[in-house]
């Protein structure tokens, strides 16, 4: 089977006969990755395999992107090497060697998955660093997998074969050759960002493993659409959490459980649970929690939500966990905070979870989610699925482009009028989730209303009174349905953004953001003192729902008063540490600082080593902290089970 290229073209049209080819292989692999390990996925059904195959073939494509990135330049690149005998041979072997480790590495899966029920990624350099007897380790593997070894030979075999049946005929190197080439190459250039990527969307962040999530029911059939090298290349740079033994285990439950018991009795109230995620949303901007801003002056960019706050429960001190978009629907949804990366793009982002999706789906809840990007845009999707979200509503869903906002997707307010309509067609009781995008760069609204919104000080000032606007609409349609009063509404910012005023400009404050309960058929009233985290939004939901069965969550109930609970955030290697009046600065196992934010807002007086009993406390705390979530992210215990 010869195929003999000819023209300005050969060179081109070879190169992508020979990724086709390597793409087959890869296929042919993810088959049998699974055939060797069959028996860890019982449930996968046979046309379910054929979705994870075709989803697979985009993780396969940004393998080998990556891993031939050389070999494409060589081809792609138009110089007067390329006739050139030596230069070919090269070529070759640069194709061959690449995407023999590609393939070993795919190999080594077949047998290695079964200890570690994960794709091998970038942490086995660390794992096995100080490892002295590395090469006897290889050679018994080899001899313990004799058949492997086989396979591998004749993969390779059929790889250099298969490149010598793909012949490039030497072509006369004009300036129309030259000519030609340059724009093949600026084509392959965008193709190649593209494939990487996993798209060319404006809101498309380049897949990474919890993409995998867009085509599988459960976390761990996430690691048949993966491939090794992709797995691999994509947290070479990712962060490994430290196994810590600060308390033993008795004493750890003791400081800081992660195991929710409820202790009341009686039965679930089904009620309706609508969570409103608000964009660049920051305390700063509402009116109702600054009042004493601007020498009593300050208005805020929020009316509506001033009004509705009025009639709910909300917290004075309420905090992100993040200060990502990426951070917040983990925090919020499944009670787990981004610790040095976001979770979803974390090595661990394939474990086990708990989420109030699943949580409330158990009790006979239809559950969805509304987010007016492109469908997989900042890899929510593939998040919601793995957190058991049964119907996503995106652009795509919505099918009407002319509420494009040209950049992120659907302007809000029509968005949010459509779910108003499609929340009257889930079966109640229902679980749904709103995330807005209309409050973000580049700080646009719709043409009809431009100058209907205070410009304020900062760009974010004016769409953040669109989205107030739209939020206005949504409970004006929304307060006419039947669903209304049997629903809690849950609003709450995903991350804190701009700042104006110095109050909000320092370590602490910078994450500060509204969280509000709404129960128009209830009676959450009132303005409450205890710290808050969106961690702690789904056991506090699970706690006036009156849920019943134990689960897990590292956050706490904020309406138990009983409890002293604690709030932390993050900023790569440091972390930010809440704890009654105080705030702690940590970083590299010490404290860096530590204030009174209560009566030192602006944090000009450091209490470091004045106030002894109290940062002792606060790191006591810290450390239960960093041992639960190290250690249960580690081995996967993110669940009750």
């Amino acid at each position: 089977m010869i195929m003999k290229f000819n023209g300005m073209f050969a060179s081109n049209l070879g190169l992508i006969v020979r990724l086709l080819i390597i793409m087959i292989i890869y296929s042919l692999l993810r088959i049998g990755f699974y055939g060797f390990n069959y028996m860890h996925f019982p449930q996968v059904t046979f046309s379910e395999l054929v979705v994870m195959l075709k989803g697979g073939l985009v993780f396969d494509l940004a393998a080998v992107l990556y891993l031939n990135m050389l070999f494409i330049l060589m081809q792609a690149i138009p110089n007067p090497l390329q006739n050139n005998i030596v230069y070919k041979k090269v070529g070759k072997w640069v194709f061959v060697g690449v995407n023999a480790l590609g393939i070993a590495l795919n190999l080594v899966d077949f047998v290695y998955y079964p200890f570690t029920l994960k794709r091998t990624t970038g942490t086995v350099f660390r794992q096995f660093a100080n490892e002295e007897n590395i090469f006897k380790l290889f050679f018994d593997f080899l001899i313990d997998y004799w058949y492997i070894l086989l396979l591998f030979i004749f993969l390779i075999w059929v790889l250099v074969k298969s490149y010598s049946w793909i012949i490039v005929r030497p072509f006369k190197m004009t300036w129309k050759y030259y000519l030609v080439q340059f724009i093949c190459l600026l084509v392959s250039i965008a193709l190649f960002i593209g494939g990487v990527r996993g798209g060319w969307a404006h809101s498309t962040r380049p897949i990474t493993l919890s993409n995998a999530g867009d085509y599988v029911n459960s976390p761990e059939e996430m690691n048949i659409v993966l491939n090794t090298p992709f797995s691999i290349i994509k947290t070479l740079k990712a962060i490994s959490l430290k196994e810590e033994r600060f308390f033993t285990d008795a004493e750890l439950k003791s400081i800081y459980p992660v195991i929710h018991t409820p202790q009341d009795s009686g039965e679930l109230k089904k009620l309706n649970v609508v969570f409103l995620i608000l964009e660049s949303f920051g305390k700063e901007h509402i009116g109702f929690f600054n009042k004493n801003l601007d020498h009593g002056n300050y208005k805020g960019y929020t009316p509506f939500l001033d009004s509705l706050i009025s009639q709910s429960l909300t917290f004075n001190r309420s905090f992100a966990n993040g200060r990502k978009s990426i951070d917040a629907l983990p925090s919020i949804i499944t009670g787990i905070p981004s610790i040095g990366e976001p979770f979803v793009l974390s090595i661990y982002s394939g474990n086990r979870t708990t989420s109030l999706a699943k949580i409330l789906a158990d009790q006979g809840y239809e559950t969805a989610f509304f987010h007016g990007a492109p469908n997989g845009s900042m890899g929510f999707s593939a998040y919601l699925k793995l957190a058991g979200v049964q119907h996503y509503y995106g652009k795509n869903e919505y099918n009407n482009d002319q509420d494009f906002d040209g950049i992120w997707g659907i302007w809000d307010e029509p968005f949010m009028q459509y779910m108003a309509n499609e929340l009257n067609e889930l079966k109640e009781p229902f679980f749904s989730s709103f995330f807005s995008l209309s409050s973000h760069h580049p700080f646009k609204v719709p043409e009809k209303y431009k100058g209907k919104f205070p410009k304020g000080t900062l760009p974010l000032h004016e769409p953040l009174g669109y989205a107030d606007y739209a939020l206005k609409r949504f409970f004006d349609k929304a307060s006419k349905s039947k669903w209304f009063t049997n629903t809690i509404f849950v609003i709450c910012a995903d991350h804190a953004s701009m700042t104006k005023f110095p109050e909000y400009n320092t370590m602490a404050n910078s994450f500060a953001i509204p969280i509000i309960l709404y129960h128009p058929g209830g009676n959450l009233r009132g303005v409450s003192d205890r710290l808050v985290q969106q961690i702690d939004i789904m056991p506090t939901v699970l706690s006036y729902l009156n849920y019943q069965k134990p689960y897990f969550s590292f956050g706490t109930n904020a309406l138990d008063s009983t409890q002293n609970n604690f709030l932390v955030n993050n900023i790569g290697s440091g972390y930010n540490f809440y704890m009654n009046d105080y705030f702690m600065n940590y970083d590299n196992d010490e404290v860096k600082s530590l204030y009174n934010l209560k009566k030192d807002p602006l944090l000009n007086n450091n209490l470091l080593g004045v106030q002894r009993s109290v940062q002792d406390s606060m790191v006591k705390s810290l450390r239960a902290f960093i041992q639960q979530y190290n250690n249960r992210m580690i081995h996967n215990k993110l669940t009750v089970d």
